[in-house]
């Protein structure tokens, strides 16, 4: 997403995002080494920014305004293009999140079986909202369509690990659990 800004006419729109940051930060050498074994899976670069963007998430924990612009300057693609790209893609994080990202389903098949009574209960368990993190930096909680589990709905993710069947009771197991594990 461009914003409006006056800018010399040496200067390219293309370098300019929403963005409190207008300088790319250095890739780490294992960011490079991945995104170079990405792109021997790809017919050209633009093809990779999604790959890239994951890689970037994954060694930082989320993709900040320097890494996107790095990225985008690495694959030699439009930042704007890639900004698209990030805030299309749900699981890419572009603020900083907690070590647990919650992942609260709700689809119709969740909200008919009281997702938005189980929401309330992990805002008041955790003391967050949808789109923060506790104080702590354990938890995010944050909303998603669907995880294609309709069938054991109410379903969450927390991380990459899917609970399904939820009840309130089961919620405190989990979070019971992440909490002891950091």
């Amino acid at each position: 997403m461009l914003i409006n800004s006056d800018v010399d006419s040496t200067t390219t729109m293309t370098n300019i995002i929403a963005s409190t940051a207008l300088k790319a930060r250095q890739l780490t050498e294992a960011e490079i080494h991945e995104i170079e074994h990405e792109k021997t899976h790809y017919p050209y670069a633009q093809a990779v920014g999604l790959e890239a963007l994951k890689i970037v998430q994954k060694h930082q924990g989320w993709v900040s305004d320097e890494s996107l612009l790095a990225v985008a300057e690495y694959l030699d693609i439009p930042p704007d293009d890639l900004e698209g790209v990030a805030t299309f893609f749900n699981m890419i994080f572009r603020r900083p999140v907690g070590k647990h990202v919650i992942l609260l389903c709700d689809s119709v098949a969740c909200w008919i079986l009281g997702c938005d009574d189980l929401k309330a209960h992990i805002s008041k368990t955790l003391g967050i909202d949808y789109g923060e993190t506790t104080e702590d930096g354990l938890f995010t909680l944050i909303p998603v369509p669907c995880l294609g589990d309709c069938d054991k709905a109410p379903s969450m993710m927390v991380g990459r690990e899917l609970y399904r069947n939820l009840t309130t009771e089961k919620i405190d197991q989990i979070i019971a659990d992440h909490k002891s594990k950091a």
